[in-house]
């Protein structure tokens, strides 16, 4: 029995092998395909003994991220070599230096890529951010390390199921944050969508199981509407003699479900749960003629909203990104979104950057990935602080919507939607922007807050008095401009530290304190100021004296009375001591359920965050810090997924304890008709009826419509629920949502 099990894996691990090069379309001559087969021989092996926490051979790891870097990316012969051999220096006996004999320095080089990052994941003494911030860097070497990266997380996240609640909750946050930003970046949309639905699964599986059946229910009808919607197209097509394809793409549950929250809207009243892609074959020499006149054809047969009309085949994505999109009205009075490409663009649009290089090399394209890149390595390079600032700045600019605008010599460039003056000017160089006052857009004078916009023409003004003063910092967007900010202040504030060390001596003369080493370490323990420089500066300008140096000397017992959360019940028992100090591994009793979690702690008390106001009954997980509440979030807020992301070994899988006449804060917003009494109707339903309190109570009326923003005093997601199915019978309400943030 054991040999036939043996024998079927065997056969399995050949299966994936063969999967591998029927997908591997890049060049791959006698040699390729030789060394290919070498690096596979090696890794299976390497892990003969090996199996993933499913039970499956770990080798169909390694091949199948092979799979997708080749497959769905479109790498070639080194980086497929490197996916198949990149978890053998980390997991067996097999050397960089092996591997660099046997097939090369530049797989070599990008193997040792992928080992830090995955030694630094695995750290329990490296925080999160350190892993972010080394997975970053790697752009300025080698940008197929991230590309084999995204490949080895995309399958890590198809095979998630076996994983426990936390350690899905960690993968699926750092997905979010930063891999699927970082696919979309790379012009991966495909992979980009798919991160996106794999983290909503795991995070939300309630509510992605839910959308994903009524999205299955709307299929028939979503395929009949599709074909009744194409038809008269490829008619008219067909008669210019057009090569093309006409597909139906499917949103997918995550992007439903952010447009129902961004719109505040239920799945009924989402529009456009499909798009409609339109490739155009045809030679990329008058491949921008034909989209446009693909163009014209549909908006002949359907009425186009021009609000919407995007063309980025004028002035592409920094991604590569190029395709017109349009929303058009169907025949059935429903809106579609139309996105047209040609066949180059459409391989662009899935594969990013792999594809983008490939017709780099035999057309001239435009640039704007490669300029990215180069500006991403340049700051990557300069910037020499580790703080988590810099990689959510950083993230931020990775999804930011674009602009573009011109410099007085026509030369156009790429900036993020609500980028300012500060923002250009620092984009140009760190000089221009240390010595910015303003500028001339259009010819007309303006400060350095102004938010540029597309088609702008910007000559920046600088005077050499000026310099970076700490409220710029509000004025700016990009990470560039904020880590150049920075610096400035920095290395200004150093022309202090004599001034500063000088007067810091005196005052703790004062207080009787010898001026040592372990004296400035307890005031920066303090938590006021972040290093030493910034401690004798503000001592020197005073901003720090002798009541605020008593204080960061003597804190409160800890950190807890600084935060201005309110405190909530959750119920647990105080932790065992671990019987492994090196699992640090405790059980939190929570609902009849022991729950385990990382790390030891001493606090009793946890923290309901007032960024989403989680109260009983949603799905919730806390974040445990040393001498500090547990914080806890919903599992969908993005401040938690951006803490998850950075300190996942400080999850805690939590669960409330209902408690008798404990009741938790939650907000709702109202429209209505503006008609006599709603107000006395509605408050008799909240507090007679439903015997609730209401905390506050913000309304605007305005044309006959009401705006009504209330806070009250619940005891769970269920109550809220009843209360809210009643409000909507009263005839003058329109809509009602439960509000995240209660401010």
């Amino acid at each position: 029995m054991a040999t036939s099990s043996s024998d079927s894996e065997r056969l399995e691990i050949l299966r994936y092998y063969r999967r591998l090069i029927e997908v591997w379309y890049t060049r791959k001559d006698t040699l390729d395909r030789w060394m290919v087969r070498k690096a596979f021989r090696l890794a299976a092996d390497a892990h003969k003994d090996m199996r993933r926490r499913s039970g499956e051979p770990f080798i169909l790891h390694p091949i199948s991220v092979a799979i997708i870097a080749a497959g769905e990316i479109g790498l070639g012969k080194t980086s497929i070599i490197a996916a198949l051999l990149h978890d053998t220096v980390e997991d067996t006996e097999i050397t960089l230096e092996d591997i660099s004999r046997m097939f090369g320095e530049e797989v070599a080089k990008i193997i040792d890529g992928l080992t830090k990052i995955d030694e630094l994941s695995v750290s329990s003494s490296t925080a999160q951010a350190e892993t972010l911030k080394k997975i970053l860097l790697t752009l300025t070497d080698d940008v197929r390390v991230i590309l084999i990266k995204l490949a080895d997380r995309l399958h890590n996240m198809r095979t998630l199921d076996s994983m426990p609640r936390e350690k899905q909750l960690k993968i699926a946050s750092e997905t979010l944050f930063i891999y699927a930003p970082l696919a979309f970046r790379l012009g991966l949309y495909s992979i980009k969508s798919e991160l996106e639905e794999l983290a909503f699964k795991y995070s939300q599986p309630a509510i992605y199981h839910d959308l994903t059946k009524r999205i299955l229910a709307k299929k028939a009808e979503n395929d009949a509407s599709f074909q009744t919607f194409k038809d008269p197209i490829e008619q008219e097509l067909q008669k210019l003699g057009y090569e093309f394809q006409i597909k139906l793409h499917q949103k997918t549950a995550a992007s439903i479900w952010q447009k129902m929250k961004n719109q505040e809207v239920s799945f009924d009243d989402i529009y456009n749960t499909y798009s409609v892609d339109v490739i155009v074959g045809g030679d990329a020499a008058d491949e921008k003629v034909r989209c446009w006149v693909v163009y014209s054809i549909i908006t002949g047969i359907y009425k186009p909203n021009n609000k919407r009309l995007r063309d980025w085949i004028s002035t592409p994505k920094a991604n590569g990104y190029e395709a017109i999109h349009c929303t058009v009205m169907g025949q059935k009075g429903n809106w579609v979104d139309l996105h047209i490409r040609s066949t180059r663009m459409d391989e662009i649009a899935n594969k990013g950057y792999a594809a983008y290089w490939k017709y780099k090399e035999t057309t001239t394209i435009d640039a704007s990935l490669e300029n990215w890149l180069k500006r991403t390595q340049l700051l990557l390079l300069e910037n020499d602080d580790n703080t988590l600032d810099f990689i959510n700045d950083f993230k931020k600019n990775l999804f930011a919507e674009e602009i573009f605008v011109f410099t007085p010599k026509g030369e156009l460039i790429n900036m993020p939607q609500n980028a300012t003056v500060l923002d250009f000017a620092y984009s140009i160089h760190t000089d221009v922007g240390n010595t910015c006052i303003g500028a001339n857009i259009n010819h007309k004078l303006v400060s350095i807050d102004h938010k540029l916009k597309s088609g702008d023409q910007v000559e920046v003004i600088t005077s050499k008095i000026q310099k970076p003063r700490d409220d710029w910092y509000k004025n700016v967007v990009t990470a560039r401009a904020k880590s150049r900010i920075k610096e400035a202040i920095r290395n200004d504030r150093k022309t202090y530290k004599v001034q500063g060390m000088k007067k810091l001596d005196e005052l703790l003369k004062q207080l009787h304190i010898d001026h040592n080493k372990a004296t400035v370490a307890q005031i920066l323990n303090g938590g006021r100021v972040k290093g030493a420089v910034d401690l004798y500066y503000f001592v020197a300008k005073e901003v720090i004296g002798l009541k605020e140096l008593k204080e960061m000397l003597n804190p409160p017992e800890n950190r807890i009375s600084w935060m201005r959360n309110f405190l909530t019940p959750f119920s647990r028992t105080k932790p065992t001591p671990p019987t492994n100090p090196t699992e640090q591994s405790d059980e939190v009793t929570t609902s009849g359920k022991p729950i385990k979690y990382k790390s030891d702690f001493s606090s009793s008390k946890y923290v309901a965050s007032s960024c989403c106001n989680p109260i009983p009954g949603d799905n919730v997980m806390g974040l445990l810090f040393p001498n500090e509440p547990i914080q806890v979030h919903k599992v969908d807020c993005p401040k938690a997924i951006r803490l998850m992301s950075q300190y996942g070994n400080n999850i805690v899988k939590a669960k409330w304890k209902q408690e008798e006449g404990i009741k938790f804060l939650a907000g709702l917003n109202i429209k209505a008709v503006d008609n006599i009494g709603f107000i006395h109707k509605i408050s008799t339903i909240i507090t007679e009826e439903f015997h609730i309190n209401i905390r506050s109570f913000d309304l605007l009326s305005t044309e006959g419509l009401i705006e009504l923003n209330l806070t009250v005093y619940i005891d769970n997601t269920e109550t809220l629920k009843k209360l809210i199915q009643r409000l909507r019978k009263t005839e003058e309400i329109i809509k009602i949502i439960r509000l995240e943030k209660i401010t």
